[in-house]
């Protein structure tokens, strides 16, 4: 038998995992106790898409248990041993805002509970079973800024004789001695553990540096979920804040998706320890600007915008992932929504839902 264990399960990430890979292997168990509702309260609740999950997938087992609790992952792994094939690590506390209120919780879910996770894969999975580990771009931390920038009309853009120009940032980028906020912080402990576990232990162990994960099943809030919650916004009428940067500050957007399909290439074909970039790249990218354009456009509303001067503490100014790495590993995998495909599959779903 060959199970999948998705962390997160309920979230944008891992609800996809969940789908796509029901149809992969036997079973699908999925973890998640929804703290995102205690991060962000109700509205950014994943109660309503675990709901979906358990009554669509005929094979999909949820599991209300906290990654921080090792005696209650290791049950789970002893459980089902060997016929692990597979872990998707998705959950984490993702807002480096919130993280500033409670650094302890922030650092024991992304950081101990990452531990957890690959010390339980480690002792009980099969041994060739591939774990996959979901970072951040913020690992980077503010070194992005100091890329030289040009303010055009509507975004900033790197200059054009910077190698990075063409393709964005790759895995050379230090990430250290800059600020990376507390999340950026506990997750470049994690980063750094997979990969040890990779290279030390020998284990199929992939980190996915993420730029702005996006898509149709977000449960977008304030502090997390640029896109869905800047369409949120855009049906509701509620008021959306930018800080700093005059609204020009670009970000890469990968479709759930296409992430996913990153995961598969992956998994059928593994390395040790191993770290790839992973957001839109040149196919897929905005400026805070652009997307209120992009948004208020799909909708036909005025978007509600207040503009502050301040901006959020290691906030990028300009980040567009280069994926040339993933590709030229895995050159069968190219991006299958762009921007705007993507926006349009978030309206829907979210005039559903609100």
């Amino acid at each position: 038998m060959k199970i999948a264990i998705v962390t997160g399960a309920a979230g944008l990430i891992g609800s996809e995992a969940v789908r796509f890979f029901s149809q992969k292997m036997d079973m699908v168990i999925g973890i998640d106790n929804n703290m995102r509702s205690y991060f962000f309260g109700e509205e950014a609740s994943t109660a309503w898409n675990e709901k979906r999950l358990e009554e669509t997938i005929e094979n999909y087992k949820h599991v209300s248990a906290d990654i921080r609790d090792f005696e209650a992952i290791e049950q789970i792994f002893k459980e089902y041993g060997k016929d692990i094939r597979l872990v998707v690590h998705t959950a984490a506390q993702p807002s480096h805002d919130w993280a500033a209120r409670e650094p302890r919780t922030d650092f024991s879910v992304n950081a101990i509970g990452t531990s957890n996770m690959l010390e339980c894969t480690r002792l009980y999975a099969d041994p060739k079973a591939v774990f996959i580990f979901t970072s951040t771009n913020k690992v980077y931390g503010d070194t992005p800024n100091e890329l030289p920038l040009v303010e055009l009309e509507n975004r900033w853009e790197i200059a054009e004789t910077h190698p990075y120009f063409k393709n964005g940032i790759d895995e050379s980028m230090s990430i250290d001695q800059s600020k990376h906020s507390l999340f950026g912080a506990s997750k470049v402990a994690a980063d750094v553990l997979a990969q040890e576990y990779g290279r030390y232990f020998g284990m199929n162990v992939a980190v996915f540096r993420g730029g702005c994960l996006t898509g149709p099943m977000h449960s977008g809030t304030k502090l997390h979920g640029f896109l869905s919650y800047l369409m949120k916004c855009a049906i509701t009428g509620d008021e959306y804040i930018i800080y700093g940067y005059k609204g020009k500050q670009v970000r890469d957007n990968i479709h759930s998706s296409d992430l996913i399909n990153m995961f598969w290439h992956f998994y059928q074909n593994p390395r040790q320890g191993e770290v790839y970039n992973a957001g839109g790249g040149r196919f897929s990218n905005c400026s805070m600007k652009e997307a209120i354009a992009l948004c208020e456009e799909i909708t036909g509303n005025k978007m509600n915008v207040t503009y502050t001067d301040t901006n959020r503490i290691g906030d990028h100014i300009w980040y567009i992932s280069d994926l040339s790495k993933f590709i030229s590993h895995y050159p069968d995998w190219y991006w299958q929504h762009d921007l705007r495909s993507t926006a349009v599959e978030i309206f829907n779903s979210m005039r559903e839902r609100i």
